[in-house]
């Protein structure tokens, strides 16, 4: 029996949960701890990365646009043009109970969007993420 080959284009969400997300400087920022995913379509809409902490305790989560996220093989892991001073002052909650957005939240879109500068899925907002280029 041959080897699975692990070099395609998708991936279960199971491996995408836990997988460390890194600055283009190289520095880990945090990890992906759930995707949420638009019911309709079918796509990604945001990653949320678990920030800060240790062994669970003092943990902040982060929503950030999927879009923004790029996944490197130098790192085996996601890349995403954010300083830790951008990241620390986007949106976030403190619990991992929080995370269901239909629930809970209902303008948690707009809020990290209008942050990231990602309206609608849109590269062309006025947030931090606004100026950099699409390729890392």
């Amino acid at each position: 029996m041959s080897e699975p080959m692990n070099d395609h284009s998708l991936i279960s969400s199971d491996r995408v949960e836990g997988t460390s997300v890194y600055n283009t400087a190289g520095d880990k920022l945090g990890s992906i701890h759930t995707l949420m995913i638009e019911k309709t379509s079918g796509h990604v809409s945001y990653a949320v990365m678990s920030f800060g902490g240790f062994l669970g305790l003092g943990e902040s989560y982060h929503p950030l646009p999927w879009n923004q996220l790029h996944y490197s093989t130098e790192h085996d892991g996601y890349v995403v043009a954010l300083t830790e001073e951008q990241l620390k002052g986007g949106p976030r909650y403190e619990t991992a109970n929080e995370s269901d957005w239909s629930r809970d939240n209902r303008s948690w879109p707009t809020v990290v969007d209008s942050y990231y500068g990602t309206a609608g899925a849109d590269l062309g907002g006025v947030g931090p993420m606004a100026d950099r280029t699409r390729r890392l």
